[in-house]
């Protein structure tokens, strides 16, 4: 009897080994992060250049499967969104890119379509960047206006990352000053019509949008 009831049992052990086996597989099947790469996906977010080897390319979680043809899967970290036609901010890209010898800060104009899926990632449109200038650091980590600018400088090396140390100041008065100055740099610095980086396209190799850029600018001739 002992031996029967032990034949019995023997084949509800293998199937519970067999089910867990199944289970496992079905988890360790799953891609991991590195493994999600695509280079559609890549060249729509200017992924693959050879400036961008010091930092990884992170997916967006919040994206759907209806989002996908919209939303890139790849966004690339430390992009700087501004307003391209701005004549204030197009100085101030030209003058990051000058310091930043090491290349850690990419940019994109706000009047690109590539623009969109950063937006999207952090809830913000375009009238939100027009008051205060983005900066997207990482995955669920963006800044805006005096915040974004202390930020970028962090990444640069000294001595202008030691101005990153006026992020003491407190958020609000900084603000003030910021605000101050965005909402009359038209009055001040002056507009373009179109991305002023488009008279300097020594410049575009440090842009995600570039590819846009460029076409923009042959539709032009």
């Amino acid at each position: 009897m002992m031996v029967a009831r032990l034949m019995r049992l023997l084949p509800k052990r293998a199937s519970i080994r067999s089910s867990s086996s199944s289970v496992k597989r079905l988890f360790s099947s799953r891609p991991s992060s590195s493994d999600v790469v695509s280079s559609t996906a890549a060249d729509l977010a200017g992924v693959g250049d050879d400036d961008d080897e010091d930092g990884p390319v992170y997916s967006n979680p919040a994206s759907s499967a209806s989002e996908a043809v919209l939303l890139p899967t790849l966004l690339q970290p430390r992009v700087v969104v501004f307003d391209g036609v701005c004549h204030l901010c197009h100085g101030g890209v030209k003058w990051v890119i000058k310091a930043d010898k090491h290349r850690k800060i990419k940019f994109c104009c706000l009047q690109s379509e590539t623009a969109e899926p950063y937006l999207r990632l952090c809830g913000l449109d375009r009238e939100d960047v027009l008051r205060r200038f983005l900066f997207v650091e990482g995955p669920g980590l963006y800044h805006q206006g005096s915040t974004a600018a202390l930020k970028v400088l962090s990444y640069l090396p000294l001595p202008y990352s030691a101005l990153s140390t006026l992020m003491v100041v407190p958020t609000p008065l900084r603000e003030i000053v910021y605000d101050y100055v965005a909402k009359r740099r038209y009055d001040w610095f002056g507009k373009s019509e179109d991305c002023l980086v488009l008279k300097e396209k020594e410049l575009l190799e440090r842009f995600i949008d570039r590819e846009e850029l460029m076409a923009r600018g042959r539709s032009d001739f």
